[in-house]
């Protein structure tokens, strides 16, 4: 067990550290309030279904725990982001990631810009009492902290050492046995799945 665990952590550096590789000494923190006005905010029940060639996953928003990090869901799904996207790593009893528009784990960007109109990373949020305790929570894949763009995975079982480490924002609230199907396919050995787990659409209910 100790050496199972021990080999997830090593995966887990290497999977959800695995987007674009710019300097995150460039990384912009952006405040909540300054994104977020208070005209604008919608109701923390908020749903995001995504269709896939499995069946259909809904996503409930933690609007008030992470509201950048739902934002910048929330925006990228109703703009057509993820549509058409993969499922690009896929390891059992562990995870299903997505979100990235290249398809190798490397690519992607948040909706949020600097002054200049250039896009830039967004920060980590975390609330002490919203941890990875269970399965089927949604949250940001990043390669270290402040450094969140587009990518995005879906737990499968309950992984507390990624607690602090990644922005919890949502949880599976119906599809489960979808993320399951997914999370059981056959994969190669860089954890991709041999046939492909695709986005076909994300809609905001």
């Amino acid at each position: 067990m100790k050496k199972r665990i021990g080999s997830i952590v090593v995966v887990l550096m290497l999977v959800l550290t695995g987007c674009n590789a710019k300097d995150t000494n460039n990384t912009q923190k952006i405040e909540a309030t300054s994104v977020v006005k208070n005209d604008e905010k919608k109701s923390e029940s908020t749903i995001v279904i995504l269709e896939t060639n499995q069946g259909n996953i809904a996503l409930k928003m933690f609007r008030d725990v992470a509201p950048l990090a739902v934002e910048n869901f929330v925006t990228h799904a109703k703009n057509g982001y993820y549509d058409g996207l993969i499922f690009h790593r896929v390891i059992k009893d562990f995870m299903i990631q997505g979100g990235d528009p290249t398809g190798t784990g490397r690519g992607g960007e948040s909706i949020f810009k600097d002054k200049s109109g250039k896009k830039i990373e967004f920060a980590n949020e975390h609330k002490p009492n919203v941890v990875f305790d269970r399965p089927f929570l949604l949250a940001m894949a990043n390669r270290g902290p402040n450094t969140n763009g587009s990518q995005f995975f879906i737990t499968t079982r309950e992984t507390p050492f990624l607690n602090g480490r990644h922005t919890i924002f949502g949880e599976v609230v119906s599809g489960k046995e979808v993320v399951e199907k997914i999370e059981n396919t056959k994969t190669q050995r860089d954890d991709t799945p041999m046939e492909k787990q695709i986005i076909k659409k994300a809609t905001i209910k």
